[in-house]
């Protein structure tokens, strides 16, 4: 492989020559062989859109010369037009700031920059400190392009997702709503409800955890740059922060704004943990909505067997003719795995010690992987199981009607003992319910026929 010399304040360092980094970002290629995560590309992405805001905002503080920053901002276009992220190698376990990364990018914008300016045979020349970094440090630009990538990747990711799952949910909801089934409560018969009202209350978890996903992710259009080292702004103009905020919000078409208070922005993450306290309740209630899914399609002879889904492939290797519910399978796996990602997300964001938290790689690797991983689900779930799910309306009816829990119906003409005494009967003699009043001399035939109608038990009785 041909190799070029770079230097750092540590010195020359060998670095391919085909790549555009630099002596920084080798040494911790070097350094941090551990796994194979590598930091995000929304992370990444986040960085072009940051660094070119920062150039923008220099230039406009007059504290960078404009070819300088035209050129910055240029490359930094280029690198998230292209895809060109064959230049960001690091993995994410490096040092807890994510000074690795941020001068990774530092080093790629201002050596494409300085190729740039060599074709057009130039001896303006583009430092990664001087220029690319001018007015910022890792500690305030990395938690800002965390920020920036959360919130993009809930917008433009998670939340379309949410929605087309929840549209489908709907329909099924409307299609579904005259199909009275019996309800259950604690894995054992309850009184009737409806197959729409059911998925009714599976559609309205998905628009609370829409509110509460949007809700919380306001919190992070709030950024920590301008704070630099420590939060007190060194080698900052005071206005830095503002201007590349709003550098950002024209690139972004999302409004995001400088905090009032870079200590706490350096230091603390309690704003990504809220948010993604939101995307583990969403986590929860899809777990709830693909466990009732594959149980009341069990069967489909020897299970509830009250709803049929796709068949997408074979379910098994050995008995032949077996479908299997995968798709509320993977569901429910990823669902754990944001279990898992939450735990993490909040010890490392209990670690911010003094004036800064070294634990951001982890932070927000977890959370675009919650992000990333709840968006293809939804919309697998949703593409190859919700569109498709019907109702088998035989199975449902015979549950209706062999049902106990019909017996409800009788309490405000005969009692809730009385009624328990129907139940308890019908259940130790195999009558039904019917059979058992009649037999007790608490009802006639035409008296239990006319209170004991499923259609009247879906709805509250004034």
């Amino acid at each position: 492989m041909e190799m070029r010399k770079e230097r750092d304040t540590l010195g020359e360092v060998n670095v391919p020559a085909a790549m555009w980094w630099g002596a920084q970002t080798q040494r911790s290629l070097e350094n941090f062989k551990i796994g194979k995560e590598k930091m995000p590309i929304e992370v990444i992405e986040a960085f072009t859109i940051l660094k070119e805001a920062a150039a923008k905002a220099n230039v406009r503080l007059q504290n960078l010369d404009k070819e300088k920053g035209e050129i910055i901002v240029k490359v930094c276009s280029e690198i998230r037009k292209e895809e060109q992220y064959e230049h960001f190698p690091l993995v994410v376990w490096q040092t807890g700031s994510g000074t690795q990364s941020n001068m990774n990018m530092n080093e790629v914008v201002a050596h494409r920059s300085n190729q740039y300016f060599q074709k057009e045979n130039k001896s303006t020349r583009i430092h990664p400190n001087d220029d690319v970094n001018r007015s910022q440090s890792s500690n305030d630009t990395f938690p800002t392009a965390m920020h920036i990538a959360a919130f993009t990747s809930i917008q433009n990711k998670l939340l379309p997702a949410l929605s087309r799952l929840r549209k489908s949910l709907v329909e099924k909801k409307n299609q579904f709503d005259s199909i009275i089934k019996i309800g259950r409560t604690h894995l054992q018969d309850a009184t009737p409800l409806t197959l729409g009202q059911e998925i009714s209350g599976w559609e309205y978890m998905l628009k609370k955890c829409e509110d509460m996903v949007k809700e919380s992710s306001e919190h992070l259009r709030y950024l920590a740059i301008g704070g630099t080292a420590v939060g007190t702004g060194i080698n900052a103009h005071p206005k830095f922060g503002t201007y590349t905020a709003e550098e950002i919000s024209e690139i972004t078409q999302h409004q995001f704004y400088s905090s009032e208070n870079k200590f706490h922005a350096l230091t603390s993450h309690d704003e990504i943990t809220y948010v993604h306290g939101a995307l583990k309740a969403l986590a929860a209630d899809l777990m709830k909505i693909a466990n009732d899914v594959r149980w009341l399609a069990s069967g489909p002879r020897s299970g509830i067997g009250e709803l049929t889904l796709p068949a997408n492939e074979p379910g098994s290797s050995i008995m032949p003719g077996k479908v299997n519910p995968t798709q509320s399978e993977a569901l429910t796996m990823v669902a754990s795995q944001i279990f898992g990602n939450d735990a993490t997300i909040g010890f490392a964001a209990s670690q911010g010690n003094f004036e800064l938290n070294v634990f951001k790689p982890v932070i927000i690797y977890n959370f675009l992987q919650s992000v990333t991983l709840l968006s293809d689900a939804m919309d697998s779930f949703n593409e190859k199981c919700v569109i498709g799910i019907e109702a088998n309306e035989s199975t449902i009816k015979a549950h209706v009607n062999h049902s106990l829990m019909l017996v409800t119906a009788l309490n405000p003409y005969i009692g809730y003992e009385k009624a328990a005494e129907i139940a308890k009967k019908a259940f130790k003699e195999d009558l039904t319910l019917k059979e058992a009043s009649v037999s007790l001399g608490y009802l006639t035939e035409e008296e239990f026929d006319k209170y004991v109608k499923p259609e009247n038990m879906v709805h509250p009785k004034g």
